[in-house]
């Protein structure tokens, strides 16, 4: 029942990730564009710009993680760890190693989910993704470098400078402000940690160790990455 209930807060907190993850990568390829009032607000635009440009270089990310979950349902938190792979060109493969081991593949098709012995588990949780494919999609249209998608979904408030930055986001579509409360995110080169508030209260702290540039995924990651 444990592993069944952190499956399920996993694929939750992926949907959230997807929106945090693709959001602040999506600073990167060009000069963003202003916000208007009549969609959203943006805090200190001219950083938000800064740090698109300093996050402008690396087609992927490799990290370690360590995730911290705290629910409502649960009297301890979740604590569990892995790597992942950001790839811009094919999306995400989350990879837990402990308590449990298992592999979240998320592309635009939706998040596929392997167990420990790299077979594709049918689950409820896995199911239950749906809305990702479609908050991939989005988020990975603003790669292209147009950062007016990320301010019509979310007010942006940002402080610090482009080398040690935080950046918090507030949904401002109610179809997201179901779900995501809250993200705030702390970065530099990399992004550092990132914290999910859900809807219902449920608390979420990703922390992010070893990150890396990445310019090809492995041909094992390419595979996952086919694993649709």
């Amino acid at each position: 029942m444990g592993t069944m209930r952190r499956r399920a807060a996993m694929v939750k907190v992926l949907g959230a990730l997807l929106l945090a993850a693709f959001a602040a990568s999506a600073a990167r390829a060009a000069p963003p564009a202003q916000p208007t009032h009549s969609t959203a607000s943006a805090g200190n635009p001219a950083l938000v710009s800064q740090i698109a440009a300093h996050l402008a270089q690396a087609k992927g990310v490799r990290a370690q993680f360590t995730q911290t979950q705290t629910l409502a349902a649960m009297k301890q938190p979740l604590v569990s760890t892995g790597s992942l792979l950001f790839f811009r060109e094919r999306g995400v493969i989350w990879q837990i190693d402990t308590p449990y081991k298992a592999t979240y593949v998320i592309t635009d098709a939706g998040v596929t989910e392997l167990d420990a012995t790299g077979q594709r588990v049918t689950s409820h949780s896995a199911r239950g993704a749906r809305g990702v494919a479609e908050v991939s999609k989005m988020m990975r249209a603003m790669l292209g470098g147009d950062l007016s998608s990320l301010y019509s979904q979310f007010d942006v408030q940002a402080e610090g400078s482009a080398a040690q930055w935080r950046m918090q986001l507030t949904p401002n579509q109610p179809q997201i402000a179901q779900s995501i409360k809250a993200l705030a995110m702390n970065g530099g080169d990399f992004l550092q940690s990132l914290h999910i508030t859900l809807a219902n209260g449920d608390l979420t702290r990703l922390d992010f160790a070893k990150s890396v540039t990445v310019d090809e995924p492995t041909a094992a990651e390419l595979g996952l990455f086919g694993a649709h």
